[in-house]
């Protein structure tokens, strides 16, 4: 069994359980008091479920929106602070296995700099996790430049996990079934960094690390139209979009354990750039433990994409 480090974990901490209970009215009651209790247990099943899917760290990370959906500016900024705070208590308990990524509140992006630079300098956190727009505020707007600055110059990624769009594409409607995690959230996803390299927020800042799910939420697939694209409309950048996407955003393949996708990944952005991650509670662990351990692939890119990417990324001893 591969050793691993997956990197889209999920957890909840006091008082954020309303933002998320919202995003799971499709799914069956029953199913959302298994998920958040899993969400919330950090020692006891989880800890069994990494054994044997051979995960030997997991980075947590707050399951979404979080703060991002809290229209109160105060009340957001408090309380990611808590929520940080409390997930570094738990961490501490078993800091060999668990480590985190700060929760932010984007609405101060000041402030978000502030807490990012704490969580990491302090608490030992790897980088954050937006979950999503916050309230419609994407990360390439010029309000939010203070939270990529202190990101560079910390060195440490921000990972986009999806959310909602604030009202759902006209083709969805009528079919529930395309919503959410189907595919609506990564066309959301996928969108939100595609607005950071079309909007030149990687030149501004061109040491920026960008992490997205679900081996890169389409992006690795459609490198050379957006190339193309990108003269056809004349976008003035310093670079053509593809390099941006292989410079500055790496992927992780939760929730997407399938030998095509993860080709086309490893094809089109480096054997460097791509990472495992389950997605636990919301996938199967064991069953990407497994995907991980058995997919055809070199022994060597195996290792790589299992933890040592991962690990030069992140800093991990």
């Amino acid at each position: 069994m591969t050793a691993k480090i997956a990197l889209e974990e999920h957890c909840m901490t006091p008082g954020l359980e309303d933002y998320w209970l919202p995003t799971m009215t499709d799914v069956p009651p029953t199913a959302v008091h298994k998920l958040l209790g899993r969400l919330t247990d950090y020692h006891g099943e989880r800890i069994e479920i990494m054994d044997r899917s051979g995960i030997s760290r997991s980075i947590l990370a707050i399951a979404g929106p979080g703060v991002q959906a809290e229209p109160d500016t105060t009340t957001a900024v408090r309380k990611a602070r808590e929520s940080n705070d409390q997930l570094a208590g738990e961490i501490a308990r078993n800091p060999k296995r668990l480590g985190a990524f700060a929760h932010l509140a984007v609405q101060d992006a000041k402030a978000a700099a502030d807490e990012l630079e704490r969580c990491v300098r302090q608490l030992g956190f790897s980088g954050a996790m937006i979950n999503g727009h916050t309230r419609g505020l994407y990360l390439d707007d010029p309000s939010v430049y203070p939270l990529w600055e202190r990101a560079e110059a910390l060195g440490v990624p921000i990972y986009i996990h999806p959310t909602d769009p604030l009202a759902s594409a006209t083709s969805l409607v009528g079919t529930n079934g395309l919503k959410r995690a189907t595919w609506e959230w990564g066309f959301e996803t996928g969108s939100h960094a595609l607005r950071l390299v079309f909007g030149g927020t990687f030149d501004r800042f061109p040491k920026a690390k960008l992490l997205l799910g679900h081996l890169g939420e389409t992006l690795p697939f459609l490198l050379w139209r957006f190339d193309s694209r990108a003269k056809l409309y004349n976008v003035k950048l310093e670079r053509e979009p593809s390099q941006y996407i292989r410079d500055n955003i790496w992927v992780t393949m939760s929730g997407m354990y399938s030998a095509e996708p993860l080709e086309c990944s490893l094809a089109a952005l480096g054997s460097d750039r791509v990472m495992f991650s389950a997605d636990y509670p919301f996938e199967d662990s064991e069953s990407a433990g497994r995907f991980m351990d058995t997919t055809p692939m070199a022994e060597d890119l195996r290792k790589a994409v299992a933890q040592d990417n991962a690990a030069r990324l992140l800093g991990l001893s």
